[in-house]
């Protein structure tokens, strides 16, 4: 995955890189990459399903759910090669 030292609470949230390795990097290498994608389509659904009905804002959660896209198609892409 693409990293930055730059915060972003979508792309970068501190607490997802406080080991010796991105969480996003160890549940792909864990799970393998036809799993990481079943891993991230679940979360595109799940961060569609719930953003219009939270609290705050939709904006967050939509992000989230294109994050999980991108990385889906990015891993897909990886396997087709």
């Amino acid at each position: 995955m693409a990293k930055s030292n730059k915060h972003d609470i979508v792309n970068n949230p501190f607490h997802y890189g406080s080991g010796k390795i991105e969480c996003i990097d160890y549940i792909k290498q864990i799970l393998g990459s036809k799993g990481f994608v079943a891993y991230c389509r679940g979360n595109v659904m799940k961060y569609n399903h719930r953003a219009m009905h939270k609290n705050a804002t939709p904006v967050e959660d939509l992000k989230k759910a294109q994050q999980y896209l991108t990385w889906a198609n990015e891993t897909l892409e990886e396997i087709h090669k």
